[in-house]
């Protein structure tokens, strides 16, 4: 039985569900109109060029959690899955995820996006775990800070290797699928690396390094 990780956005979603969020937040009224659109634009654009400042974008997407309540954001998140999730799950992705299962092994989500928004996603895949950045909780909400490493790059490595700590899992036979350069920490350590539908960046790395290539779009 092999650890099989996956990334989320782009890989197992046709989207960003962090900026999908941000959308659905404008949509609902719920952030200001003109400039939580135009960072949650900037920050996108940030991350595929390999410049995000995680813990200023941090800072402005889990604001919102921080300014809502609980049963406010769970009635959002509903919707969001229903408008803006459902639609954007790759039906490859899904029959991947499926194979792995079918093998036997251990199916792991290792994301930049937080878990409010990617927790009920990674279950509506049967996804056994998930290493998300998390949201700080105090008496049931969230405060807008993090807490601990963000899974972001090299965070995704710390998180990982801290998550192994009491699994029988290792590196050595473990499968990564992911479509960003952001994720090529990872990628180095696995035994299996997949570059999924890669951004041009990555997609050079794994020709000339003869990792395996693949499209889970339709």
């Amino acid at each position: 039985m092999s650890l099989a990780i996956f990334d989320l956005d782009n890989t197992l979603l046709s989207i960003d569900s962090d900026h999908a969020w941000g959308e659905f937040l404008l949509e609902q009224g719920a952030v200001d109109p003109v400039a939580y659109r135009e960072a949650n634009d900037r920050f996108l654009a940030d991350y595929e060029a390999g410049t995000l400042d995680i813990h200023a974008f941090l800072e402005v997407a889990l604001r919102p959690l921080a300014e809502n309540s609980p049963e406010q954001l769970a009635a959002w998140h509903q919707q969001f899955m229903a408008s803006k999730i459902e639609p954007h799950i790759l039906a490859k992705g899904e029959e991947l995820l499926a194979r792995h299962r079918t093998r036997g092994d251990t199916l792991l989500i290792v994301t930049a996006t937080n878990r409010f928004i990617t927790g009920p996603i990674a279950e509506r895949l049967g996804v056994d775990d998930l290493i998300a950045v998390e949201p700080e909780i105090v008496d049931g909400r969230y405060t807008g800070r993090v807490s601990g490493t963000p899974s972001y790059r090299e965070g995704k490595v710390v998180r990982l290797e801290a998550w192994l700590a009491d699994k029988e899992h290792t590196l050595d036979d473990a499968w990564f699928y992911s479509d960003s350069h952001n994720d090529l920490a990872l990628l180095e350590l696995v035994a299996y690396p997949v570059a999924v539908d890669p951004d041009p960046s990555l997609r050079e790395v794994a020709e000339a390094r003869g990792w395996r290539i693949i499209s889970l779009r339709d």
